[in-house]
């Protein structure tokens, strides 16, 4: 699959691949205004090509024929929630759900830790919902330590995450 790096035209692909993936991850229940309006508020195209100008984010997507169907965000100064995080995050790793199972999240992931390295990273975090077991089983898979909790908030509601380092220790694949 071609991997490249995202450019600002990109933008409005990012957001609603964000969106996509985001409320079909959370939201099991029906959507409510309050997660509605985070996931319209944040995932924008404007938020996007902030981000994509911004020299400390980072962005790799997977491009198919048709277009991008998932993407990986570098924070390179995101210090962690925990001691032991650095400073660079795995801000977000989403891959459409109708494209899982094609190696597209683990390229994408490797692609992201080469980076990280490169740019002098000792290490890198992420974070992902403490119910979200297909991505707690992925993390582990691909090298991720998990070292502890923190909480994602929303209008002042907390949701439980794990915390995942992959250490220095293991460099990335080649």
């Amino acid at each position: 699959m071609p991997l490249r790096d995202a450019t600002l035209t990109d933008a409005s692909s990012l957001a609603a691949l964000s969106v996509e993936v985001w409320l079909g991850t959370y939201i099991r229940h029906g959507v409510s205004a309050r997660f509605a309006d985070y996931a319209l508020d944040t995932f924008t195209r404007a938020n996007f090509e902030r981000w994509l100008q911004s020299p400390t984010e980072r962005f790799i997507v997977s491009q198919n024929r048709d277009g991008i169907d998932g993407f990986l965000r570098l924070s390179t100064c995101a210090p962690g929630p925990l001691p032991g995080c650095g400073s660079c995050e795995i801000a977000t790793l989403y891959v459409q759900p109708r494209h899982h199972g094609r190696g597209i999240g683990g390229a994408l992931l490797q692609a992201g830790l080469r980076m990280a390295h490169d740019q002098g990273a000792a290490s890198v975090w992420l974070t992902t919902n403490s119910e979200n077991a297909p991505a707690i089983a992925f993390y582990h898979r691909m090298g991720f330590q998990h070292i502890g909790e923190t909480h994602f908030r929303i209008d002042g509601e907390a949701y439980p995450n794990h915390v995942f380092v992959h250490p220095p220790s293991q460099p990335p694949a080649a």
